[in-house]
């Protein structure tokens, strides 16, 4: 260990000299991080984690937003019992509220503004627009480190995308952000350890990284691919884009609907077993 010491100084200075002297780029910063990991002077999840600091800075939010024709919204008109379930299903914890259409955004509904009204004996009427919350809008072509400061000053986790017309372009999470810097974040509606959850008779929810062999035999049907080992990239292959929420797919009596996805990839698919005449006694 005592013998690393020198080593270990020895690099620090350098970067110590580096910064002093103003570097003339920042890939020349990145160059000289890139050799302490080399060294095992930095631990690679560090180089991976600066990096993304380097890369938030330089990324806007268009790139990393869930466009708008993805984003899962409930509408004024919609009534709680029609609503609730399915944020129980998707398993946000906030939810756009709009009115005509997904440019007239009227406020942002959190799911635990709803639970006075889920746990009441007695169902009072329910006034969607007194509990949501004021939107945040922020433009497409925001940086991404601008964004996250001002979520932090407005303790805000959503905000609301718009293009120079002022239009809906799609949203972007404090999640989105932090997923720059330090990768995948999973939280407990992204199944990992229990891929398949039953949700009711002859529903599931699918983590859409479960392999297709263990898919194909815990639904006993016969899903084959080449180049793919993931469910979610067999959908993927299947109908030639990355789809959004809400597309769906029917096959070995199984209909396969998604119901987590960003512009990037499928993270999870409602699962229902059909009938043999197709039929599952309930819509998709």
């Amino acid at each position: 260990m005592a013998e690393d010491v020198p080593k270990r100084r020895s690099w620090i200075e350098r970067l110590a000299r580096g910064l002093g002297a103003s570097p003339e780029s920042r890939e020349e910063l990145r160059e000289m991080l890139r050799e302490a990991a080399a060294e095992n002077l930095l631990d690679p999840e560090d180089l991976h984690m600066i990096e993304g600091i380097f890369k938030v800075s330089e990324t806007r939010v268009r790139d990393v937003m869930v466009p708008r024709g993805q984003m899962e919204v409930v509408r004024t008109d919609e009534e709680p019992d029609v609503f609730i379930p399915r944020i129980v299903d998707v398993g946000f914890s906030r939810l756009p509220v709009i009115g005509e259409d997904r440019d007239d955004v009227r406020g942002i509904l959190y799911a635990k503004d709803l639970l006075r009204y889920w746990g009441a004996e007695d169902q009072f009427p329910f006034d969607l627009l007194a509990v949501v919350r004021a939107p945040v809008f922020v433009p497409e072509s925001k940086h991404l480190d601008s964004l996250l400061h001002e979520f932090r000053a407005s303790r805000n986790h959503m905000a609301i995308v718009v293009n120079e017309f002022g239009g809906t372009a799609g949203l972007v999470t404090i999640e989105d952000v932090l997923e720059e810097i330090v990768g995948e974040i999973e939280d407990e509606f992204d199944i990992e350890a229990v891929m398949v959850e039953r949700r009711g008779q002859g529903r599931f929810q699918v983590d859409a990284q479960i392999p297709l062999d263990i898919f194909s035999a815990r639904f006993d049907c016969h899903l084959e691919a080449e180049d793919v080992e993931t469910l979610g990239g067999w959908m993927v292959q299947q109908l030639g884009h990355v789809p959004g929420v809400g597309e769906w797919v029917q096959v070995n009596g199984l209909i396969l609907e998604v119901i987590r996805a960003d512009r990037r990839r499928i993270r999870s698919l409602r699962v229902v077993e059909a009938g043999p005449d197709g039929e599952t006694g309930e819509s998709v």
